[in-house]
């Protein structure tokens, strides 16, 4: 995103993930107040995505969405158990990071798959 109210915004909502966890109710306000960026700079895919991010919290209490897998996952090999309490952090932290840099074709690919995963979730 290019306005600097909304890479100011990012931020803070990265640095309150870290000192707070996934408070719930500043989270979804912040990440309602950055869609509204999102939709003035007329970025669908933000929008969508942001939206989609604050209704599985709502209803999850929690951001149960995996980062996006690097490579194909081979049917062989197993896959590893996410017991991690801090993973859901993580992932929202990697999600919202995406958001500042959308010259980024890696950034959007895994936006698309935070996307669609959120939608089928």
């Amino acid at each position: 995103m290019e306005n600097k109210k909304a890479i100011k915004l990012i931020e803070q909502i990265l640095e309150d993930l870290d000192k707070t966890g996934i408070n719930k109710s500043t989270l979804i306000e912040d990440l309602k107040k950055l869609r509204e960026y999102a939709l003035e700079e007329q970025i669908p895919l933000v929008v969508k995505v942001l939206r989609f991010t604050y209704e599985h919290i709502e209803e999850n209490d929690s951001f149960l969405i995996p980062i996006p897998d690097d490579e194909p996952v081979d049917e062989d090999s197993e896959l590893p158990e996410n017991t991690d309490a801090k993973e859901p952090i993580e992932s929202l932290k990697y999600m919202i990071s995406l958001m500042k840099s959308l010259t980024n074709k890696t950034n959007i690919s895994d936006l698309r798959e935070y996307r669609d995963a959120l939608n089928t979730y």
